[in-house]
């Protein structure tokens, strides 16, 4: 006997998924690669392992439970001292550009905003308490940045969380947007400078590509910077907003970067300092 499907539940991504759009909608380039990276599937990482840690704390009423199901401790945890990450979402915007390639879109954030002013990122912030999902976080956003109406990006997939400078759990959200033309940027002067597009395979190029080796709690890692020129200015593209499009070029073009990416991928620390950043 046939059975209906379930019903996505609210916080899944599917429900920002409108599948008639995203087969109907855009060149068949854009067609294509929205069914490829709707079956993307991002791998575990630590965020995974501390989720699951915290859920089975509040399984077994905030205390401490070894694998065979006995108590370890009949002291509940105190969670007000762990360090927890807060949730941030961005979005990696992709069009096709009147060249044939495809292109993402960026902002330069405002100079008075009082942390990573003046720098190139992607749309996108923290997580409110009414969002469904990491997706409903960066469409929001990027429409209150820079005035992209959500219901103009076919939301096609997640990649693994990135941790921030501040040490905020930030999950890039791909989207396709198919109809270039029916976006009117519209940058929020109180956040965003400037409103610009490069070509996503540029993430995976050599040229104007340089590197830093830094270290934070025991592991090294690498902050890419890319330079990018266009209509005479001039744009500095580094650090998390760098990594996220060297991971989602990755991801779209179905190689590895030419050059060593050692994307940090540490283990969020249980208990850090207050205002404590990466270097």
């Amino acid at each position: 006997m046939a059975t209906t499907p379930p019903s996505p539940t609210p916080n899944s991504l599917s429900s920002l998924m409108d599948s008639n759009s995203l087969l109907y909608g855009g060149t068949q380039r854009l067609r294509n690669l929205a069914q490829q990276l709707r079956l993307y599937k991002s791998p575990p990482t630590s965020f995974d392992d501390d989720e699951i840690d915290e859920q089975k704390r509040e399984e077994n009423g905030g205390k401490v439970v070894s694998q065979v199901g006995f108590a370890q401790s009949a002291t509940p945890i105190a969670d007000q001292e762990r360090f927890r990450c807060k949730r941030a979402a961005v979005l990696v915007c992709l069009f096709e550009g009147d060249g044939g390639d495809l292109r993402v879109i960026l902002t330069k954030r405002s100079s008075r905003l009082s942390t990573h002013s003046g720098e190139v990122s992607l749309p996108g912030g923290k997580a409110d308490e009414g969002d469904a999902n990491d997706a409903e976080t960066a469409t929001r956003e990027a429409n209150e940045e820079i005035g992209l109406d959500p219901s103009l990006v076919n939301v096609v997939t997640v990649l693994e969380p990135f941790l921030s400078k501040h040490l905020l759990r930030v999950v890039p959200v791909i989207g396709i947007l198919s109809d270039k033309q029916a976006f009117k940027p519209t940058p929020n002067a109180a956040e965003v400078e400037e409103i610009f597009d490069a070509p996503l395979e540029m993430f995976l190029q050599e040229e104007s590509r340089t590197s830093e080796e830094r270290e934070w709690l025991g592991n090294k890692y690498l902050i890419h910077f890319f330079d990018y020129k266009v209509e005479n200015k001039k744009f500095v593209i580094w650090g998390l907003t760098a990594g996220i499009l060297i991971r989602a070029a990755s991801v779209v073009y179905q190689r590895p970067p030419p050059f060593l990416e050692q994307r940090p991928n540490f283990r969020v620390p249980k208990f850090v300092d207050k205002g404590t950043t990466m270097p």
